[in-house]
């Protein structure tokens, strides 16, 4: 056994005369070519080494099925409600300070972009009623009238003669709206006792890394815009009355929404993540997939429930608004020129941006915490 394995390793070795007529012959072409050789691979190797990277952190790949026990990864949260109710009681526990930033956000809407007409309200009430027809005769015709008025109010806007100025000074006012609420929020769970000037002050640094976070986001929504392009068009063409026809226009629409599903899910955590020290965009959108990879769809749960919680709230809140101030200023036409609407969306959408950040922030914080690896 030992004579032939070693009779089987010595045929393996080349002879001198072998290795002789296997001698390179060095050619003016090849010195030509061994400087390309040394770029391409000195080129090549971080490409390389970083994909060997990505696919050691992360066993799924695309296009080919995953077995459960390299996706299976823990993702210990509590009940939806006792989520929320956290943040709630987070946020409440320090009112004084997301208070006093919520009517800093306020002054600086009102001051940026105005505090919306009332002469523009009154006119789309007025033409709400008149266009509504036999939509709204019925016992809840008041109600989603109501409804309408309020979408049509957050969608459009009660302000639509904006300037560039004033739309690019309202988009920074909201991004430091955002950074200000997680510097506050995360010094406030250090142990520290942070004031708001110094949130407001200190938490701006990020802001371009943000911004460009943002537009990260607004490149993944491309498919879901496509995705509404398609379906419009198809509805007016009357392809979506085919059989055939109708059955691949959906799927497309579908599958084009769920890759914008898919891309925003982590992004929504590395807007968190990029407001970090010395962290950069690109590092903040690979960390993002990296802390998401198994938990994706659980977490799209989670900001889709915090999408709900959004919206019932405001149909709770402004709807019944919409209808008192409606009476109201029938019962008083003198206070006809009270903006009270418009003042109750600015206020209500400025608690909503400091509870949807702090709700993102503090989803991300669970996820930090439970720092098992993919199986």
């Amino acid at each position: 056994m030992h004579g032939s394995e070693t009779m089987q390793v010595n045929s393996n070795m080349p002879t001198r005369k072998k290795a002789a007529a296997k001698k390179p012959i060095v050619t003016h072409t090849t010195a030509k070519l061994a400087p390309l050789r040394r770029l391409w691979l000195s080129t090549s190797l971080p490409i390389r080494t970083r994909i060997n990277k990505l696919l050691v952190r992360r066993p799924h790949r695309s296009f080919r099925m995953t077995k459960r026990r390299d996706y299976r990864r823990s993702f210990k949260m509590p009940g939806y409600w006792s989520f929320t109710n956290f943040v709630r009681a987070t946020l409440w526990r320090n009112w004084k300070l997301f208070g006093g930033l919520a009517l800093v956000y306020i002054v600086m809407t009102i001051v940026i972009s105005g505090i919306g007409a009332q002469e523009s309200y009154s006119n789309l009430s007025d033409a709400l009623k008149q266009s509504s027809g036999d939509l709204f005769k019925g016992n809840f015709g008041s109600v989603g009238q109501a409804g309408l008025l309020l979408f049509t109010s957050i969608t459009t806007g009660l302000s639509p003669n904006l300037t560039q100025a004033q739309s690019v000074l309202g988009g920074l006012v909201f991004f430091y709206a955002w950074l200000a609420s997680i510097w506050l929020l995360r010094n406030t769970l250090a142990g520290n006792k942070p004031r708001l000037r110094d949130g407001l002050y200190n938490s701006g640094s990020p802001v371009l890394a943000t911004i460009a976070v943002g537009l990260i986001v607004i490149a993944q929504l491309l498919p879901a815009s496509i995705a509404i392009i398609i379906y419009s068009a198809a509805q007016t063409s009357g392809l979506l009355e085919g059989g055939v026809s109708a059955m691949l226009v959906w799927s497309g629409v579908i599958l084009l929404g769920l890759l914008s599903l898919y891309w925003i899910t982590s992004s929504f955590i590395a807007l968190v993540i990029v407001t970090l020290p010395g962290m950069y965009p690109m590092q903040a959108i690979r960390t993002a997939g990296d802390l998401v990879i198994g938990r994706r769809t659980r977490v799209l749960l989670r900001l889709a429930w915090l999408l709900l919680i959004i919206v019932l709230t405001w149909i709770i809140i402004v709807i019944p608004i919409i209808l008192f101030d409606a009476w109201l200023k029938q019962l008083v036409p003198a206070i006809q020129w009270l903006p009270l609407v418009p003042l109750t969306i600015i206020a209500l959408g400025s608690i909503t941006l400091i509870f949807t950040t702090s709700y993102i922030y503090l989803l991300y914080r669970r996820i930090v915490d439970d720092d098992a690896g993919p199986a």
